[in-house]
């Protein structure tokens, strides 16, 4: 009876037998990490190990077959009383002024062109978007030949009787020629992106905006503008990078020096000069680098913040 009314009185304060123990399956703590490793041994071994790299040998005297000493801020020092750093800086900083406005409205007001469902604009959308997958040293050498002295557009200037124009021997020809390439060669690219954006927009805002006898200028000012706002944010901010750090444009344009006496020169192929061949300044051209990695993200940063400041 003294057990029977023990083994009651244990059910009744809930108690479980060893057998009634619900079974806990262990995950394995790696399991994730497991899943992630190719993505991470991707990303450090060809991003992070080179930019580390590239900012360690910035304090070092290191060229092409020579290891290199440590010495300091000197490759920044240097980089103050070099002319063609300076130059190289303007330059690209000048293409960001130039280019970025245009990138960011122009691919907008085509994307307004395309944006209806007619007959034929599927070939309208694919002959803009072509030189966007078209190939940049191709595009490169078309453009040099359009402009050259006997070139295409030269022999019609001078059938008009305008003459010849140097587009490619002027420095700041060449630098807007340079220019007008990378505008022609990105607008599809981000007319695609504002076509994601203006699918998006409410019509019913059209709609009531011409009600209230707004026109077409008034509408694109009150309603789309506001409604891709973000958009041309990011427009901007992508567009600004990639003109800073512009390269195979004005490289293929005005050749490995850079235009008449390098004056056309941008910071990345400064860097490609200064950092290749067998004599090649790495030290010195990867603190060329971490100055061109340092303005960027200033540019990126300065576009947010301008967005922050139109929210508030």
């Amino acid at each position: 009876m003294a057990s029977s009314s023990t083994v009651s009185g244990d059910v009744r304060r809930g108690a479980r037998t060893p057998s009634a123990a619900p079974r806990v399956r262990r995950r394995l703590p790696a399991g994730p990490w497991l899943f992630a490793a190719p993505g991470l041994l991707i990303t450090g071994v060809f991003i992070l190990y080179p930019f580390v790299s590239t900012v360690v040998n910035s304090f070092t005297d290191r060229r092409t077959l020579i290891p290199g000493t440590f010495v300091g801020l000197a490759n920044y020092r240097e980089l103050l009383h070099d002319d063609m750093f300076w130059i190289g800086l303007r330059n690209s900083t000048l293409y960001v002024v130039g280019v970025v406005p245009a990138l960011v409205l122009l691919p907008l007001l085509l994307a307004l062109l395309v944006q209806k469902n007619i007959p034929g604009i599927t070939f309208f959308r694919s002959a803009f978007y072509t030189p966007v997958v078209a190939s940049i040293v191709v595009v490169g050498l078309i453009w040099v030949w359009l402009l050259d002295e006997r070139g295409l557009v030269n022999s019609l200037l001078e059938t008009v009787g305008v003459g010849r124009v140097g587009f490619l021997s002027d420095q700041w020809l060449l630098l807007l020629s340079a220019m007008a390439v990378t505008v022609w060669k990105g607008l599809g690219y981000y007319m695609i992106i504002y076509l994601a954006a203006l699918a998006n927009v409410p019509r019913e805002l059209h709609e009531a905006a011409s009600v209230d006898g707004a026109g077409a200028v008034r509408r694109f000012l009150t309603v789309t503008v506001p409604a891709v706002r973000s958009t041309m944010v990011l427009v901007g901010a992508l567009s600004s990078v990639a003109a800073f750090k512009v390269f195979s444009e004005v490289y293929l344009m005005a050749g490995p020096d850079g235009g008449p006496a390098g004056e056309d020169t941008t910071l990345v192929m400064l860097v490609q000069r200064t950092g290749t061949g067998l004599t090649g300044r790495v030290g010195y051209a990867s603190a060329l680098s971490v100055v061109v990695f340092v303005v960027t993200v200033a540019l990126m940063l300065l576009v947010l913040r301008a967005d922050r400041k139109e929210d508030a």
